[in-house]
């Protein structure tokens, strides 16, 4: 009965420290996709000037190069644009994407529907841009948030499980 009792224990005490580190995750996970949102960004940039390709087949390309939760807000922002235009096309797929970016994340994104599809090749560069300089800020705070959250979350979760480990025995 005592072995029974100390393995329930230890099943608490890894599950609390499993919870923390999940929640740890979210923040390095928002990092990244961040940084590939950024690289994603001059993907797009660079295609817009140099090789002329229309926009969803430049979403493709980008859709395949990246990785899951980035790559999906490219490739649904090309089905969308078999219906809608290429702003309101890339706001819904945003909106719509599953992945780690908070509010602020996506409406910075946002931004770049602006004048996407709708101006000259100079008129969606540098409206690219500025949504590039507004993801550096955004960028800078995740990674703030994920210096300082990303110990606390861990350590977090194991400090509760020893507790309860302790109040249980």
């Amino acid at each position: 009965m005592q072995v029974l009792k100390y393995l329930m224990l230890f099943f608490i005490l890894v599950a609390c420290s499993l919870i923390g580190r999940y929640l740890a995750k979210k923040y390095i996970l928002r990092v990244k996709e961040l940084e590939e949102i950024r690289n994603a960004l001059n993907m797009f940039q660079s295609k817009i000037k140099f090789t002329y390709e229309p926009i969803p087949q430049i979403f493709e390309e980008i859709a395949k190069n990246t990785s899951k939760n980035v790559g999906q807000v490219f490739q649904l922002a090309r089905e969308k644009m078999k219906d809608n235009t290429a702003n309101i096309a890339w706001e819904q797929a945003v909106e719509e994407s599953q992945n780690n970016l908070n509010k602020e994340d996506k409406y910075v994104l946002k931004t770049l529907s602006k004048l996407l599809g709708q101006t000259d090749i100079e008129g969606q560069t540098s409206q690219i841009e500025i949504t590039q300089r507004f993801l550096e800020t955004q960028l800078q705070e995740a990674q703030e948030q994920k210096e300082k959250n990303e110990k606390l979350y861990s350590k977090l979760g194991t400090t509760i499980g020893l507790a309860i480990v302790i109040i249980l025995c």
